[in-house]
């Protein structure tokens, strides 16, 4: 995995723009907060399809990156199967480094 993108990802959980786990980044979505949804590539299924269907709905981007122990190890958790990044700007720069 990509170690700039984990950087960026620690960084803006560091900066309080980052929301963690599924129920509370599928809130985010609605909310309309969030602004880039990241989820673990080893994800249940039914994770992956419920956040990714909530993200369409409100037309957010959401990406496939990462291991759960990698964006867990990243926001300061364990493990953590849905990310939400709730600021455009590092949403953008997220989007940067992955490509």
């Amino acid at each position: 995995m990509n170690n700039k993108l984990l950087g960026m990802i620690g960084l803006a959980k560091r900066a309080g723009r980052v929301q963690t786990g599924e129920d509370i980044c599928s809130r985010a979505v609605r909310n309309r907060r969030s602004r880039l949804v990241i989820v673990a590539c080893d994800a249940a299924d039914n994770t992956k399809k419920s956040i990714t269907d909530t993200c369409k709905h409100y037309n957010v981007r959401c990406i496939e990156a990462a291991t759960k122990a990698e964006l867990g190890n990243c926001t300061g958790a364990d493990s953590r199967a849905v990310v939400s990044v709730n600021d455009d700007n590092f949403a953008k720069a997220i989007l940067d480094r992955l490509n």
